[in-house]
């Protein structure tokens, strides 16, 4: 099924398809009245709840002739996670409370700033029980339960973050 775009800006810009923004790189490049392949682009609605759109689009307008911009900062901040998972193991084999809270703090701004809401959200669990608090707030004594809801909230993050990883190097043509 084809559907039209109509682009915003000139050239390699995000396009509206039926109000949803489709990644530049994916449309063809003839006139104002594109049209794209349902079953190649990306949209915005395929992120859901894994992305904050308004975030997201902020920083995809930043980007001039192509995704110079925004691709190298996505890129990277997958392989600032995938460090931070992995020293997060570390302090979680030690039971360092401290240091996960730290942890979940640092990768919870860098998420957040992209707009990734699920990696962000996953965060504050794994910061809020590093300083024994509940995620409503209230104090958890118990450095067990703390250690493993921080369990709890580290495999799903890493199964959040290889979902969205997967979605964004397709709407970065990065998965060809």
């Amino acid at each position: 099924m084809r559907s039209a775009v109509r682009r915003i800006g000139g050239g390699s810009e995000p396009a509206l398809a039926h109000g949803q923004l489709v990644a530049p790189a994916r449309m063809a490049s003839s006139n104002e009245d594109e049209e794209y392949d349902s079953d190649t682009t990306v949209t915005m609605r395929e992120f859901e709840d894994h992305v904050d759109v308004n975030t997201f689009s902020q920083i995809l307008e930043m980007d001039e002739e192509s995704h110079d911009f925004s691709m190298p900062l996505v890129v990277n901040f997958f392989e600032q996670a995938d460090e931070t998972f992995e020293k997060m193991d570390l302090a979680l084999e030690a039971s360092d409370l401290g240091e996960l809270s730290r942890l979940g703090h640092f990768l919870k701004g860098s998420s957040a700033t992209l707009g990734f809401t699920k990696i962000k959200d996953s965060c504050q669990i794994i910061q809020q029980y590093g300083h024994h608090l509940n995620v409503d707030g209230s104090p958890e004594a118990d450095d067990s339960v703390c250690l493993k809801r921080i369990t709890e909230a580290l495999k799903a993050v890493k199964v959040d973050k290889e979902e969205l990883k997967k979605k964004m190097d397709k709407f970065f043509r990065l998965d060809e």
